[in-house]
């Protein structure tokens, strides 16, 4: 806790805390029922914001007020404000990164408590091992807005025209293969996040390490960054975002490459399975129904696909808990998502939450390509055994240790220079070995 306190006053002393971005509604000036919202700017986070103005009819006594910011910026403010009980934010939208973290820091509300006496909010329709990645001792201290692994997208139109057949579980050579046969001046062959963040770049690639056998650490916390496993699955998607990946793939993100492939600019994309949200939309989307799903690509650990969830928890610093909760249990509940798909279209709705979500007839219909394939990865992903070889932490895309939000944005800082032709991947995985082993260190005294 205390190196998380740090981490936090340093974050603000570095000047991270910059409220750009921020928009609000309702009024700035906080009244007594003012919500104070801190949210990630993704697609389905926009549509709740549009939404909300129902949730505040039906509750006039309480006002919202959104800050909205891009996911990096998000992560340090939201961190900073609650490891310093600011207070400033009644609700804040982490991940299961954070929230185990944090309630054992005592740091979020238990929300199980709250849940139990809503009526209808069913706590056990949520898919079970996102309930579980978010709960602390048998209790939720936060609740999923939406659920999501990785899978491969691809266009099906483009690989049948050019005889190419991709398999539900494809290998990460058969999709190498595939981007450099349908590469071409208005195509690119595969969309790949390069921006730097341990939430941006570090997703997608470490799934790629932990089923090219590589890993952070082995069991007696030694960093591995310049294994031969390890150097060999960053040259390799170093290399093949380089050599058949969009266009200044240093700054691309989710929202960069969800732009790319929903504008029908590239083969193939691998990355969040609620990235259907944007793909199967009209309104957002030239490719609709042009799109095929596969299990995340493998080498030699199968089920390397991620598992993560955006979510909301209420801050113990906040002194407007209940009214908080009113807004969580309206954004999160079964209603919510009926009311998304009737009011904006049911390929917006936030999937990947709950069960219940993939028993509504019209989602039913508009999911068939994409929503088997979405519960089978979220159902596989395992953070219990992220990798081939055994580890001393959990977590897929991420190791679940409170370090790894300044190491893996550290580390995600060299390979961003790679990709971007500044540095090699050897001095890039060099520089990153040297960042982990401090951290290695730290939990090798503690042993």
């Amino acid at each position: 806790m205390n190196r998380l306190k740090r981490l936090a006053a340093c974050v603000a002393a570095a000047g991270l805390l910059a409220t750009a971005g921020c928009a609000g509604a309702g009024t700035l000036g906080a009244t007594d029922q003012t919500v104070t919202i801190a949210m990630v700017s993704n697609s389905q986070m926009t549509d709740a914001r549009e939404l909300s103005a129902k949730f505040e009819e039906a509750n006039p006594d309480i006002k919202l007020r959104f800050i909205t910011l891009s996911e990096n910026q998000a992560r340090a403010k939201i961190t900073a404000s609650t490891a310093m009980g600011g207070g400033e934010f009644d609700v804040v939208m982490i991940s299961n990164y954070e929230t185990p973290q944090w309630a054992q820091n005592g740091w979020l509300v238990n929300l199980s408590d709250y849940a139990r006496q809503t009526p209808g909010y069913d706590e056990d329709d949520f898919i079970p091992s996102l309930k579980d990645s978010l709960s602390y001792e048998g209790n939720m201290y936060s609740v999923p807005f939406y659920g999501e692994s990785s899978f491969l997208m691809y266009r099906k139109d483009l690989f049948e025209q050019a005889g190419i057949e991709m398999p539900r579980n494809p290998t990460w050579q058969q999709v190498a293969d595939a981007a450099a046969k349908l590469d071409s001046p208005d195509m690119v062959g595969i969309c790949l996040r390069g921006k730097p963040g341990w939430g941006e770049v570090l997703a997608p690639l470490d799934t790629v390490i932990n089923t090219f056998g590589g890993r952070w650490y082995d069991d007696q916390w030694n960093a591995q960054l310049t294994s031969p496993e390890v150097v060999k699955a960053v040259e390799f998607y170093t290399n093949l975002v380089r050599e058949h990946g969009e266009p200044n793939a240093p700054a691309a993100g989710f929202g960069e490459c969800a732009t790319q492939f929903a504008q029908g600019l590239a083969a193939m994309w691998y990355d969040a399975t609620s990235a259907v949200s944007v793909l199967e939309d009209p309104q957002e989307s030239n490719v609709v129904g042009k799109v095929g799903y596969a299990m995340a690509p493998t080498v030699e650990k199968p089920n390397s696909g991620w598992l993560y969830t955006w979510s909301l928890g209420i801050p113990v610093s906040s002194d407007k808990k209940d009214a908080a909760w009113k807004f969580i249990s309206w954004m999160t509940d079964k209603n919510y998502i009926k009311l998304v798909g009737e009011e904006l279209g049911w390929a917006r709705v936030p999937p990947g939450s709950r069960l219940s979500t993939y028993e509504i007839p019209e989602y039913k219909e508009v999911s068939q390509a994409f929503g088997q394939v979405t519960l089978d990865s979220i159902n596989g992903a395992d953070p219990l055994k992220p990798t081939v070889e055994p580890v001393p932490y959990t977590g897929v895309q991420f190791l679940a240790i409170p370090e790894f939000q300044d190491l893996g944005t550290r580390v995600s800082q060299q390979i961003n220079a790679a990709i971007a032709g500044q540095k090699s991947v050897r001095e890039a995985l060099e520089q990153s070995q040297q960042y982990a082993e401090v951290v290695g260190r730290s939990y090798q005294e503690k042993s």
